[in-house]
């Protein structure tokens, strides 16, 4: 098994946490890429018409792409229990990653936006749009988090999200205490 691999992917780090999770993550070759949001890899785009990472190649030849396919690959062909097999459960465990990438996606953008975009091009509506997905995925979490089975889970990230959207509450946060 191989994943065309990239450090700075939250997307790549996502299947090797599950790779890890089922006891795998030494068996699965990563591939370095030049993957970016401007320009695509011309390495992968032979796999993967979209030229991103994660692109994971299985040992029989077939070529799959997007994060969740990969992790539910991996749970599926190595008898993980990462993802409830059907019912209620499922459902629930699968839109709570969606809602997950969606935050991950979201932030990315606003990243990109902006860091990659030229100034005088950029547009803070958008961005601020993009980060209040992030923030109210993080409410939600923090409202959700027994599912998860950890309370503190949720409160933890959204302390480590506004303190990084917003670096002023840091300040204001510590003279409340």
């Amino acid at each position: 098994m191989k994943i065309f691999h990239s450090p700075a992917s939250p997307f790549v780090r996502k299947c090797m946490v599950a790779a890890h999770e089922l006891g795998i993550a030494d068996r699965i070759e990563k591939l370095p890429s030049a993957a970016d949001p401007v320009k695509r890899d011309a390495n992968i785009l032979p796999k993967n018409p979209l030229g991103q990472v994660p692109t994971f190649l299985c040992d029989d030849g077939q070529v799959l792409y997007d994060s969740r396919v990969i992790c539910e690959y991996l749970d599926a062909t190595h008898a993980g229990a990462l993802f409830p097999k059907s019912g209620t459960e499922r459902w629930a465990r699968l839109t709570e990653l969606a809602l997950a990438d969606g935050m991950t996606a979201a932030a990315l953008l606003a990243r990109y936006e902006t860091m990659l975009r030229p100034e005088a091009l950029r547009w803070k509506d958008w961005t601020e749009g993009q980060l209040a997905k992030v923030r109210t995925g993080l409410e939600w979490l923090e409202m959700a988090t027994p599912s998860f089975g950890d309370r503190g889970l949720g409160q933890r990230a959204g302390r480590a999200f506004r303190h990084r959207a917003h670096p002023g509450r840091r300040r204001h946060a510590a003279r409340r205490r």
